[in-house]
């Protein structure tokens, strides 16, 4: 209840605050597009590869930051190629990347002249991930969203939040206007060496949320300098809460919305563009010992299952030291490729269908063209809540073999030639 009437009462300020955003008609189109692609790859990637135990280490072990910077004397991945990260994964039928450009460690993976703590700096590398990743997703027509982390376990002038209290030595330096003006330094950068940009992706606002009354993060600030370096540029903040004014995209984690079996999804659905994050395995981060990767059928399901909810799917990698991805996910990046080649016009473009989630399924829409996706049919009669004379006809998406349409009731059932089979049965049902 407390966090019920402290997450109104926070929209009530930012509202106050930002009553003046008005979505763009470039922000608009973004959105809207954004919505089309349905399939993009989150990628996490930092100096935390290198302990191999996922990107809370630092955190987790305590580890004292100033011995932490000095893995960046190591950090040479030599086998990094971004043109091959970025085929494997539009192969895959993903229409865009999100990589972390500065996580919770507070370790920058680009080239950033507001700390020498950065992949170009401090490490034998001296390659710039980012820039090169961008040229690559122009090249291949891949869009580029950047993670970006409001908290750091590294910095002095960081106000300690309810994480990474044992990380620094010095705390008496907090002071979040400087860390404020850190932080917008980066964004511009961000947003004006690597060309268009799709979204700016934040993490981090919940270290403060047992003080959300008193500690400011000066949001509209952030927001407005993002919109105004790129107009079409999208935000997403990672809070667990409906959007605040100034973003442009409804989040959740690990769990599509409406469900919450991690804790951290159990927000209002608003009418905003929704994206859900989602792991292969357990983790983000490159974990050496995190071998429980979902199958290839599983991560089809939950593809289909979050564009039947309306929502986007940002599948997660966690590349190795070396830069390359791990075996595993290669082979899930191509196994989801040849599936979405037969069937991504039935995801691609689409919106959540007029009828809505079942046990059997999913629908998706894409004006009059109904796709029913049945991953969890038992026989040949499939029982749809729409009105009979709003259904012209129906066939099956892969042989287009005709299926029989009944009036059952106050809907209608679909006569299947054979019971579903595979990971996702589709049936194209022409409305009228």
């Amino acid at each position: 209840m407390k966090k019920l009437i402290l997450s109104a009462l926070l929209m009530c300020v930012a509202s106050v605050t930002f009553a003046q955003y008005q979505p763009t008609a470039e922000v608009l189109q973004a959105r809207k597009e954004f919505q089309d692609n349905k399939f993009g790859v989150f990628i996490h990637w930092g100096l935390y590869c290198m302990i191999a135990h996922g990107e809370w280490v630092m955190h987790n072990e305590r580890l004292n930051a100033e011995e932490y910077s000095h893995i960046a004397d190591g950090f040479n991945p030599s086998k990094f190629n971004a043109d091959e990260w970025v085929k494997s994964i539009k192969d895959a039928g993903a229409k865009y990347i999100t990589i972390t450009s500065r996580h919770h460690e507070g370790f920058s993976m680009f080239a950033t002249k507001a700390s020498d703590y950065n992949i170009v700096d401090a490490t034998p590398f001296k390659r710039d991930v980012l820039k090169e990743l961008a040229e690559a997703c122009q090249k291949h027509g891949i869009k580029l969203h950047f993670y970006y982390s409001h908290l750091d376990w590294t910095r002095e002038d960081y106000p300690v939040g309810r994480t990474g209290k044992n990380t620094r030595l010095e705390k008496g330096k907090m002071n979040y206007d400087s860390y404020l003006a850190f932080m917008k330094q980066q964004l511009t950068e961000l947003l004006t060496n690597y060309g268009p940009v799709g979204c700016i992706w934040f993490d981090g606002w919940w270290d403060h949320d047992f003080e959300a009354d008193k500690f400011d993060w000066r949001l509209p600030e952030q927001y407005e300098l993002i919109h105004k370096l790129q107009p079409s540029c999208l935000v997403l903040n990672n809070h667990h809460m409906v959007p605040f004014p100034g973003e442009d995209i409804q989040g959740f984690e690990q769990d599509l919305p409406g469900e919450n079996t991690h804790g951290l999804s159990g927000q209002q659905i608003t009418e905003y563009p929704l994206e859900a994050c989602m792991t292969m395995n357990e983790s983000w981060g490159y974990d050496i010992r995190d071998k429980e990767y979902k199958s290839i059928d599983d991560i089809i399901r939950n593809l289909v299952r979050s564009a039947g909810k309306n929502c986007n799917l940002l599948l997660n990698i966690g590349p190795r030291p070396d830069g390359q991805f791990p075996a595993e996910a290669v082979e899930r990046l191509k196994g989801i490729g040849e599936w979405m080649k037969v069937n991504g016009e039935t995801i691609y473009g689409t919106r959540g269908g007029c009828v809505a989630p079942h046990e059997w399924g999913v629908t998706t829409q894409k004006d009059n063209r109904l796709f029913v996706h049945i991953m969890n049919g038992k026989d040949t009669g499939l029982y749809l809540p729409i009105d009979a004379k709003k259904v012209k006809s129906a066939v099956m998406f892969a042989s287009r073999e005709k299926v029989a349409v009944t009036k059952a009731g106050s809907g209608v059932t679909l006569t299947l030639p054979s019971t579903p089979q595979g990971v996702d049965t589709i049936v194209e049902v022409t409305l009228k």
